[in-house]
C-alpha cells in the first residue's frame, strides 16, 4: 500500500534535526527568535500536523506561531534557615503544561478566536515554539460548516482556559481510561466532591 504525502512529512518531524530538514530548522529558529513573541503566520509550518488536528485552508481560520521559555519553574532562593537540599529551587514544575501556557498566551492576545490546538514546530536552548490553531467563531464560512457549527455554542468559549485543547486534556490525564483513571472524570476536583 502506498503512503500518503502527509505520511511522508510526518516521517520527516519524527527526527527534525537528523534528516534533510535539519538546516531548514536551525534557519526558521534564527529568523522566529527576531519575531514578536506571538506572530500570526499565513499558512502552517507542519501541514501534515495541522490536518490532523482540525485545520482547513478557508476563511475563518487564523494560525499564531508563539514561543515560549523552556524549563522548570524559576523559584528564588531562600536566604536563610534553610540546609541546601531543602531549599527547592530546581526541579520543581508547573502544573500546566508550556504548551497549554502558549495555547492560553495566544488566546489573550486574539480575544475573538477560540484556540483549536496546537503542536510543537521547534525549539532551542532558551524558547519552545508552537503554532496554535485558532477559528473565528463568528465567521460566516465556519457557522455555515456543520463540522465546526459546535464552536458557536456559548459552552464553548474560552475552552482553552478550561483544558478543553488536546494539550488540556492530557494534562488533566483524560487520555487514560478504565483502570486506574477512576478520579479523572469529569475532573479530579468534581470526583472528590461526589457523594459516597
Amino acid at each position: 500500500m502506498s503512503k500518503s504525502a502527509y505520511a511522508f512529512m510526518s516521517e520527516l518531524w519524527d527526527r527534525p534535526r537528523d534528516g534533510p530538514l535539519e538546516d531548514l530548522v536551525k534557519s526558521r529558529l534564527i529568523a522566529w527568535r527576531r519575531e514578536a513573541v506571538v506572530a500570526r503566520v499565513e499558512r502552517p509550518t507542519r501541514i501534515d500536523r495541522a490536518r490532523s488536528l482540525g485545520y482547513k485552508a478557508k476563511q475563518g481560520f487564523v494560525i499564531a506561531r508563539t514561543r515560549v521559555r523552556r524549563g522548570s519553574l524559576r523559584k528564588r532562593r531562600h536566604q536563610r534557615a534553610r540546609k541546601p537540599a531543602n531549599v527547592g529551587v530546581r526541579k520543581i514544575t508547573m502544573g500546566k503544561s508550556i504548551q497549554r501556557i502558549a495555547e492560553e498566551r495566544v488566546a489573550r492576545k486574539f480575544p475573538n478566536l477560540e484556540v483549536l490546538n496546537s503542536y510543537w514546530v521547534g525549539e532551542d536552548g532558551k524558547h519552545k515554539f508552537y503554532e496554535v490553531i485558532l477559528v473565528d467563531p463568528s465567521h460566516p464560512v465556519i457557522q455555515s460548516d456543520p463540522k465546526l457549527q459546535w464552536l458557536q455554542d456559548p459552552a464553548n468559549r474560552k475552552r482553552v482556559t478550561r483544558g478543553k485543547t488536546s494539550a488540556g486534556q492530557k494534562g488533566r490525564g483524560l487520555m487514560y481510561k478504565g483502570k486506574g483513571a477512576e478520579k479523572v472524570r469529569p475532573s479530579l476536583r468534581a470526583h472528590g466532591r461526589q457523594a459516597k
